[in-house]
């Protein structure tokens, strides 16, 4: 299949079969399950996919993409052609199994999309810019640790499986890319009294990283709540627990909002 590659679609293809291999093993497709791929391209990784399960649902952009992969697969291959950030992957049911090698340009916003259907996933396998797979694993204290991590940690395990150098995609891209899994919390590890209040907790204090709690969260959190849940109110985002932040999202639920 040629394909002249489109930067406004953030597209890297996949090439280098030693990493194609690799990719499939980890997933360790098979029959029966509902695999759904996230741009699938010029289909290195459907190919291998559908020799194992007999058909997947894809999400492809590109609609020249989307015709040369009907045209090459038929009716195994369910094509859902438009922007992934809009789909709603609870319509494919339940257990689902996502994949995908997702442009850098929409990579953060598509995980959050991701994670808000948790519940209908079994487990995600996505490459993405080395970089941000070393935010989403990051620990607290790490200079990698933010917003991302807290955010995607709440809601999966996550682990990364391997390394992907740049020369392994056509067009070649600047930085090199890593594999990851997110797990789903079965049962959920971390439970926020209000998921909205957590998330303007995180985002509010990893908007000013550098300032301490105390500044940061000033507006929304009265010193003395530090002291109350142990938590220090001179420490910085980073050196936060996803627990931790959880704690001071529910001491604010149910409060009346916080005026100077």
């Amino acid at each position: 299949m040629k394909h002249q590659a489109r930067k406004r679609f953030g597209q890297n293809f996949l090439t280098d079969e030693s990493a194609i291999t690799a990719i499939v093993a980890a997933i360790n497709p098979a029959p029966g399950e509902c695999l759904v791929e996230i741009g699938p391209g010029l289909g290195a990784l459907t190919r291998p996919l559908l020799a194992a399960v007999g058909e997947l649902h894809a999400i492809e952009i590109d609609r020249d993409l989307a015709q040369a992969l009907a045209e090459e697969f038929g009716a195994r291959l369910k094509l859902h052609t438009g922007d992934v950030l809009h789909f709603d992957f609870a319509a494919l049911g339940e257990r689902l199994r996502v994949i995908g090698n997702l442009p850098y340009n929409i990579s953060t916003p598509l995980l959050f999309h991701l994670a808000d259907y948790a519940a209908q996933i079994r487990d995600i396998h996505v490459m993405l810019q080395k970089e941000v797979v070393e935010r989403m694993v990051a620990a607290p204290g790490d200079s990698n640790f933010g917003r991302l991590s807290v955010m995607l940690q709440y809601r999966f395990e996550l682990e990364k499986l391997l390394d992907v150098p740049a020369l392994a995609f056509d067009p070649v891209p600047k930085v090199d890319s890593a594999v990851i899994r997110l797990t789903p919390w079965r049962p959920q590890r971390y439970i926020a009294r209000d998921e909205a209040q957590f998330a303007r907790v995180v985002a509010t204090a990893f908007s000013q990283r550098r300032k301490t709690l105390r500044n940061s969260l000033r507006k929304l959190i009265a010193e003395p709540a530090f002291a109350a849940l142990g938590i220090s109110p001179t420490a910085r985002a980073q050196e936060l627990s996803v627990a931790q932040f959880i704690a001071l999202a529910d001491h604010l639920t149910g409060l009346p909002e916080k005026t100077d």
